[in-house]
């Protein structure tokens, strides 16, 4: 199986938060899944970071030693994600959370997340949301 970690799933997967559901944890950990996290949310951190929106254990610049260490493939944005950005219904208005519902759904991955509003774009389709 395929994961997409929306970017709070990443950082409490890293931070050992209990905030991920164990059932997630055991998905990410599960060594015949592929973990992916979204460029978007590297992206996501770095603003919020710099904004002092958001604190992370260390700097900004070891995020990259997290997604290493975990073995996380970083997932770039292509112009064809942005296509299905471009196409979908505006339930949520965060242009990171949406870009990464797009590359779910192009990409046929399932996305770890606890954001409920991304069940709505992924009714009818063989992508699941799970926390």
């Amino acid at each position: 199986m395929k994961l997409l970690l929306d970017t709070h799933a990443f950082l409490w997967f890293v931070a050992g938060s209990e905030q991920l559901s164990e059932t997630a944890r055991k998905a990410i950990e599960d060594p015949q899944n592929e973990s992916f996290v979204s460029i978007a949310s590297l992206w996501e951190v770095s603003i919020k970071t710099s904004l002092g929106k958001l604190d992370i254990r260390g700097k900004y610049e070891t995020v990259i030693d997290d997604v290493n260490e975990n073995c996380f493939i970083i997932l770039p944005i292509e112009f064809s994600h942005t296509l299905v950005q471009h196409q979908l219904p505006w339930y949520h208005r965060n242009p990171f959370d949406r870009i990464i519902i797009s590359q779910a759904i192009h990409e046929k991955m399932d996305i770890v997340g606890k954001d409920e509003v991304m069940d709505e774009y992924l009714k009818g389709l063989k992508v699941n949301r799970f926390f």
